[in-house]
């Protein structure tokens, strides 16, 4: 049975303004024009959320089965269909059990896979990761979460800087895990080490990182030249202002631009106090920091809300369509699972009015409820 979704179809090569997604089982078949369309909602590709720690009230960095699942269902109904659940920095202890706990969930595609921000991570430009758990990278921790997680450990954030980093990115990236670069203080010579030896994405580009400057470009630079990275934004007026959005966005291009949400459990929540990684969270005004020196804490952003952001700051909407899906995708190595809307791939797809509101998500063929 061929199921047809029609409205104004966005796909990574434009728009079709006349268009029909054909869906047989949990994939696309067919996307093409439908003469007898008229307007019509917007048709978009689920969302690919490659750096997130919760929502709605439940985390992702505890290894606690139940609150994934709730995290990872709220996202859903914000449209993200894809996603990686991220932990803060922690001991080895936890690393291990969440590995183990979440594997399952990977396995059954609740989760994309398991996203390590930390622990081997710069002191100096820590950010709201906890300073009692930070250490030097360690090849044996990182290559006993990989056999135990069998698959689930995407992606693993570390400062180059750090003693042993360039060998542990070598060992990520030869296993098939995505070293990324954040939470640094690396100079753009260390920084531009870092990506010779593998690794491919920029955390949070610009937050918890050495800033720019004219005699020692950082590692903001080093990362938005170099060809193979893709450089994650936030997209919330927060992290970034959205001069700064659009510039990252123009240097980069859409092709290595991703937005992701670095959303914590406060997500779709009241303002009030919450718990980031063993440490005090106070969110207020929608802004989550931490309560013991302000420092920003993640956000309370979801995908649809940093697709709206992104085209209100100024960048094109087939661009901002990409950044939000077919970028991240590629990026954690899913690009020929998820991402477009283009034949063969999972029948994941958001429906949205013409203010970029949710009104009906797809995920595997079927309707979310």
């Amino acid at each position: 049975m061929t199921l047809r979704v029609t409205g104004k179809v966005v796909t990574p090569t434009g728009v079709t303004r006349q268009g029909c997604v054909e869906i047989v089982g949990d994939r696309i078949r067919a996307v093409a024009e439908y003469p007898s369309v008229r307007d019509g909602h917007w048709i978009v590709p689920g969302f690919v959320d490659m750096h997130t720690h919760g929502g709605g009230g439940h985390t992702f960095t505890t290894g606690d089965v139940e609150s994934a699942r709730e995290a990872a269902a709220f996202h859903l109904r914000h449209g993200t269909t894809t996603l990686l659940a991220s932990l803060v920095s922690s001991p080895f202890s936890l690393m291990r059990e969440a590995t183990t706990a979440y594997r399952p969930l990977v396995e059954s595609g609740v989760l994309a896979g398991v996203h390590f921000e930390g622990p081997y991570l710069s002191a100096d430009r820590c950010g709201a990761q906890n300073p009692e758990f930070l250490r030097d990278p360690s090849t044996d921790e990182l290559a006993e979460l990989i056999e135990l997680g069998g698959g689930a450990v995407r992606m693993v954030t570390l400062a180059p800087e750090r003693d042993g980093a360039l060998e542990a990115i070598k060992l990520l990236a030869a296993r098939g895990v995505v070293a990324a670069v954040g939470h640094t203080d690396a100079t753009w010579a260390q920084t531009r080490a870092a990506v010779a030896a593998g690794a491919s994405v920029g955390t949070h580009l610009f937050n918890g990182m050495r800033p720019v400057h004219h005699r020692e470009p950082g590692p903001v630079i080093a990362l938005l030249e170099a060809p193979n990275v893709v450089c994650e934004l936030v997209a919330d007026g927060v992290h970034l202002h959205d001069g700064m959005l659009a510039f990252a966005t123009s240097v980069a291009g859409a092709e290595r631009a991703a937005l992701i949400t670095d959303a914590m459990a406060a997500a779709g929540m009241p303002d009030g106090e919450y718990e980031l990684g063993g440490q005090a969270v106070t969110v207020s005004g929608g802004v989550a920091r931490l309560s013991r020196d302000g420092a920003i804490a993640g956000s309370t952003l979801t995908m649809d809300a940093a697709l709206r952001h992104a085209v209100a700051a100024g960048i094109a909407w087939p661009d901002a369509c990409r950044m939000v899906a077919t970028t991240p995708a590629r990026a954690i190595g899913l690009g020929d699972q998820v991402g477009a809307l283009q034949p063969g791939l999972r029948a994941d797809l958001v429906v949205l009015d013409d203010d970029f509101n949710v009104v009906r998500v797809m995920r595997g063929g079927a309707w979310v409820e």
